[in-house]
């Protein structure tokens, strides 16, 4: 699942390895859709914010739930493009998601 150090980066490493399609797009991260995921793993290593956890990890099922809700309320994104311009600034920048989040669709 994506957690919140994907806010504000948004970095796409991880749609162009994806072999089933199931990212999906905000106006500045991304999720996964956890019904949809074939847990393959391969987008994990693949971003450089390391914002991608597996879902069997300890404290990830808030993640779960908000990966599943934006996923059914963005569109799917299936090609990489260029992170956000302030995604080297917001690298590792802790509580993103109170501060930064924006539930707003591309």
């Amino acid at each position: 699942m994506v957690t919140d150090n994907c806010i504000a980066c948004q970095y796409t490493d991880c749609v162009s390895v994806c072999p089933a399609n199931r990212f999906y797009e905000g106006e500045n991260m991304l999720v996964i859709h956890p019904d949809e995921c074939i847990d393959c793993g391969v987008c994990e290593p693949e971003c450089p914010a390391d914002a991608i956890r597996p879902d069997t990890e300890a404290k990830m099922d808030c993640w779960v739930a908000f990966n599943h809700k934006y996923a059914e309320l963005w569109p799917v994104i299936v090609e990489a493009k260029e992170p956000l311009p302030t995604a080297d600034k917001m690298d590792g920048v802790p509580r993103k998601l109170d501060a930064h989040f924006s539930d707003k669709a591309v």
